[in-house]
């Protein structure tokens, strides 16, 4: 509640920065606040009476920058007090939001001259998530992407991958060309051995089908690896 002041209830102090920060918003745009500041934003539609700032950078501090707590897991985000089920259910909106985003700059388009953009994509769709996700990238005959599916989803440093499912897709899609991504939760994308191995296997499924592997991508919080770049297929 605000106080009280010559028998009148004053309004709580964050409830003027609220409208400030809001107008700021409004007027110059989000280069104009900082990544806590935008959080904030977010903040005030779940929680309406506190001053959130606070938790704002409580959230940066804990998980890192504004990307990582956006695309936090429910669970790790339940560890921060006084994050509940709506502003849990406001951050994933977010999140979904920015995936559809960053998809739509690469379907359709010609991937192998995005590669930039389809790194951008890859890093929002899994960057942080807190268990191994498997997925295949579906090129048609111009290199231009058909569709994007998670094959598997594991544990936090190992996903089952079968090379024989990733052909079967690939022919009912009609896809001539792949390119594998999966990340690794730990942050460091180096390649493991495992990685490189199973590589090989889907490459050679693949091959005699008339399906190329283009790459195989991992994504880590740390950046990003390519086999091919790395001259390891």
């Amino acid at each position: 509640m605000g106080e009280l002041q010559d028998g009148k209830i004053n309004p709580p102090h964050y409830t003027g920065h609220r409208e400030r920060l809001r107008e700021r918003f409004r007027t110059a745009g989000d280069e104009a606040i900082a990544d806590y500041e935008l959080l904030e934003l977010i903040l005030f539609r779940s929680i309406s009476r506190q001053d959130v700032k606070p938790l704002a950078k409580q959230l940066l501090a804990t998980f890192g920058s504004f990307a990582e707590v956006i695309g936090a897991s429910e669970a790790r985000l339940k560890t921060v007090k006084g994050i509940g089920e709506a502003t849990i259910l406001d951050f994933k909106v977010v999140h979904a939001a920015s995936r559809r985003i960053a998809r739509s700059s690469v379907v359709k388009r010609t991937v192998l001259s995005s590669w930039s953009t389809v790194i951008d994509y890859c890093r929002t769709a899994m960057a942080y998530e807190d268990r191994e996700q498997f997925r295949v990238l579906f090129l048609d005959k111009k290199n231009q992407m058909i569709a994007d599916e998670v094959q598997q989803t594991g544990t936090v440093d190992h996903t089952p991958v079968y090379p024989r499912e990733v052909v079967k897709r690939a022919l009912e899609l009609a896809a001539t060309a792949v390119i594998l991504v999966h990340n690794h939760p730990s942050g460091d994308p180096t390649p493991s051995r495992a990685d490189v191995t199973m590589t090989k296997q889907v490459i050679d499924a693949a091959t005699p089908l008339g399906i190329a592997v283009h790459d195989h991508i991992i994504i880590g919080r740390d950046g990003h690896a390519s086999l091919k770049g790395l001259q390891l297929i």
